[in-house]
């Protein structure tokens, strides 16, 4: 795994959205401290409104553009779940997609600025040896573990969805 059960790490959530992946990450290692990011101030209130009904007490979140509002400081472990989607996607005009901001789902363009915007700050945030895991598009896991190589990652692989579709990909940082 990308943290010890009984580590007592610092994670980061990028694009946390409502907090899901932030507050799984923070009730499987309670010992660990994980930071929600996200740039919707609604989101983020809902967040911290999840975390407390939760009763998840080590996870706070921050309103923040990416890195912008994160404090300049090391983590175990950066997950990010950023806008993928091309801009040019039909599927962004199918069900439920519809009725989610365009914002949260394509960057513009072939849907990676994002994801090339993370991986090259989020050297500066991990700590050596550190993980950094990314959803990205169904089609997209060659051009991710490509950026994350010329970024200096190394053990870079992707994990499949339930459909077998490579879904995150993720390498180390050195």
């Amino acid at each position: 795994g990308w943290l010890a059960s009984d580590a007592a790490a610092r994670v980061l959530d990028l694009g946390c959205g409502s907090g899901a992946v932030a507050l799984a990450i923070a009730h499987e290692r309670p010992r660990s401290s994980v930071l929600g990011a996200d740039v919707s101030a609604a989101a983020i209130a809902l967040a911290r409104r999840n975390a407390e009904r939760l009763g998840v007490a080590n996870a706070t979140f921050v309103e923040s553009d990416w890195f912008a509002g994160v404090p300049r400081e090391h983590f175990a472990l950066i997950v990010a779940n950023p806008p993928y989607v091309a801009e040019d996607d039909p599927h962004l005009q199918q069900g439920d997609l519809r009725y989610e901001p365009a914002s949260a789902l394509s960057p513009g363009g072939d849907g990676l600025d994002a994801l090339r915007a993370i991986i090259a700050a989020a050297p500066g945030y991990l700590v050596p040896g550190a993980a950094l895991a990314l959803e990205h598009g169904h089609d997209q896991a060659s051009a991710v573990q490509t950026l994350l190589r010329e970024a200096g990652f190394v053990a870079i692989a992707s994990a499949r969805d339930l459909a077998g579709i490579p879904r995150v990909a993720y390498g180390r940082c050195k």
